[in-house]
């Protein structure tokens, strides 16, 4: 079996402080009001969620609930109401084993991650995996061929495709295909009577005259819990635009799973200034969370801060739009803020907190201490460089380096402990940076608008970017590592890319035909590629430093059964990864299921007989390296 082009490049009311609208599907088609949903698992008891709808996962807006089946695989799942099987599909990712149920209300429920399905549906997908030869299968079906009445059971639970352990994922869409929440339902199943739990809040400077404690970036605050209240436990000083985020979940049933937050409110000194309702889900649209989080600290530290502010590049539907967009200016008297927080069921949280005006100044006594001796980030258009200092070190300039000219800048901000230099990078791209001794290249090569194609030429990398590939401008950095292995360092992974961009390398190697690009900033991650004319181009969805390798060795295959009852191995590759296996028996093609998860393959005869005769299994990586499993069952 090849694995597909997914598979190879592996989301109560305040009154002084307004009110949400009830959260039901006011005025949207096919609404709860048109029919009557059965609960898909154990329907009439007490079931518990493991995830909500609408709740931040790491590159996409989770689209249904996870319902939990007691970490059980194989217990019946039902057909939420009357309709038919219009769409099958079995892949090693994703919704694994998936089934779509269209209804007469134009609305599709959708049940993933089984085990198997039951019934004539099943024994259709066994037939047409075999005459396809390929265990991934995506089917759609004719109204006429699969009916199904409310509450006949369609699978067993399972844990297929990207699931992290047994669960049903459930998805009720209406007849735009967008998902809806299926909470909004009614199902007496699900209790929940707990309000949202708030963390931390994030504030951010939004541009080079806006300080937070008198410092400039972004900084983290724990909040206080009282019941359902959270507070800091005093004002934060700030001046200029500010830009708030905020670490939070609610929790369902008791359970003890962190699930999303669909309504969250911002309040300005008692003026609503910013609203985010998530309702719906466009799968279209999906992957512009990465718009709505703070991506480098989820990369970072793989926490999911909210932004309460429209950002740059975030053209989602959640917002009201007659609002301000969330963005908070304090200038001469304290800013009181509050955020209201409410999940599907009614329950709501508020976060407190107070901005108090602070006027810009130099000396900030309370910088702590750095360890390296001069060190960068960018923060939207600004580079910060902070130079370790001593008590006895005078305050010098900077000297920037841009195209062989030097520019010098004063110190934004200071004390005993360090230098803190704020640069405009919209004005200076840098080469390097001087201080006293302490020197730091920087390697900026130019500023990439966003919202226009756009192609970057240098001596040895061309990039294509599309009209959609960035959400923000790009302050593009650019150098090239030579050793054993070229190592190409083409931006940084912290930078949240909505669309492919294409690169084109000039190597300084030869590489034979095995050669392949690998994204190497956090593990080897194989993007492939093709050589033309001595340039090596691939595309990717994350900037960082990327390598040419060669995967010279084979697949391993293990063992684990290989019966007439069923053949059971576990496959792995060291580096390109797994990219089509094929079983057969007497020459004759054999279903083999596959869970990435795990590597374990399993064997699945078209007609239930036991395997008998020659078995071989060949495994192939994307390099093209081939391991052959051979075997006589008796």
């Amino acid at each position: 079996m090849k694995l597909s082009s997914l598979a190879l490049t592996c989301l109560a009311a305040i009154h002084a402080f307004g009110q949400f609208n009830n959260p039901t599907r006011d005025g949207m088609a096919g609404s709860s009001e048109n029919m009557t949903y059965q609960f898909p698992f154990n329907p009439g008891q007490p079931n518990q969620l493991a995830g909500t709808m609408g709740e931040l996962r790491s590159n996409h807006f989770h689209a249904g609930i996870d319902i939990r089946t007691n970490n059980t695989v194989g217990l019946p799942i039902l057909a939420a109401a009357d309709g038919y099987v219009s769409r099958i599909s079995s892949s090693p990712f994703g919704y694994g084993n998936v089934i779509y149920l269209a209804h007469p209300n134009g609305q599709t429920t959708v049940y993933g991650h089984l085990d198997q399905f039951k019934g004539a549906v099943a024994s259709h997908l066994l037939k047409e995996q075999y005459a396809r030869k390929s265990f991934e299968i995506d089917l759609t079906l004719e109204p006429h061929q699969f009916k199904v009445t409310k509450g006949d059971t369609i699978g067993l639970s399972g844990n297929t495709g990207g699931s992290n352990g047994p669960h049903l994922h459930f998805e009720i869409r209406n007849e735009n295909n967008e998902a809806i929440n299926p909470l909004t339902f009614g199902f007496k199943e699900v209790n929940d009577l707990l309000a949202p739990l708030a963390q931390k809040i994030a504030l951010r400077t939004l541009d080079q005259n806006s300080r937070i404690n008198d410092q400039f970036g972004r900084f983290e605050f724990y909040l206080i819990r009282q019941g359902n209240n959270f507070s800091l436990s005093k004002p934060i000083l700030a001046s200029g635009r500010i830009g708030i985020e905020l670490l939070a979940h609610d929790k369902v049933d008791k359970a003890h799973f962190r699930c999303g937050i669909n309504y969250i409110e911002l309040f300005a000194d008692d003026q609503k200034i910013f609203q985010q309702k998530i309702e719906t889900i466009d799968f279209q649209k999906t992957r512009q969370i990465l718009a709505v989080m703070d991506y480098p600290t989820l990369k970072t530290k793989g926490s999911r801060f909210n932004k309460l502010y429209i950002d740059d590049g975030n053209q989602l539907p959640f917002y009201d739009s007659s609002l301000s967009g969330g963005f908070v200016h304090v200038a001469d008297k304290t800013v009181q803020l509050k955020a209201l927080l409410k999940d599907i069921s009614g329950n709501t949280s508020t976060v407190s907190f107070q901005l108090k005006p602070s006027p810009i100044v130099r000396q900030v006594p309370t910088l702590g201490s750095v360890t390296k001796p001069i060190d960068f980030e960018v923060h939207h258009h600004t580079l910060i460089v902070t130079r370790k200092a001593s008590p006895t070190d005078s305050v010098g300039n900077l000297d920037l380096y841009e195209n062989g000219i030097k520019y010098s800048f004063s110190v934004s901000y200071f004390n005993q402990n360090r230098h803190v230099f704020l640069i405009d990078l919209k004005r200076h791209q840098p080469d390097s940076v001087v201080i006293d001794q302490f020197s730091l290249p920087l390697f900026f090569a130019g500023r990439i608008p966003s919202g226009i194609p756009y192609t970057f030429y240098s001596n040895w990398a061309d990039i294509t970017f599309k009209s959609n590939s960035l959400y923000d401008t790009l302050y593009l950095q650019l150098y090239r590592k030579k050793g054993p292995s070229e190592i190409y360092a083409i931006g940084t992974r912290l930078t949240p890319l909505f669309n492919h961009v294409t690169i084109r390398l000039k190597t300084e190697k030869e590489y034979g035909p095995k050669a392949a690009v690998y994204n190497i900033s956090g593990g080897y991650d194989y993007l492939g590629g093709k050589i033309e004319n001595g340039k090596m181009e691939f595309s990717t969805r994350e900037l960082g430093d990327f390598a040419i390798l060669e995967d010279t060795v084979p697949p391993t295959i293990y063992r684990i059964r290989c019966t007439p009852a069923s053949a059971r191995f576990r496959i792995r590759d060291n580096l390109s990864g797994i990219a089509e296996y094929e079983a057969n028996i007497n020459g004759e093609w054999l279903l083999m299921t596959y869970d990435y998860k795990t590597g374990i393959i399993q064997s699945q005869r078209k007609d239930g007989k036991l395997l008998k005769g020659d078995f071989q299994l060949r495994v192939t990586d994307r390099s093209g390296n081939v391991k052959i499993y051979t075997q006589k069952i008796l």
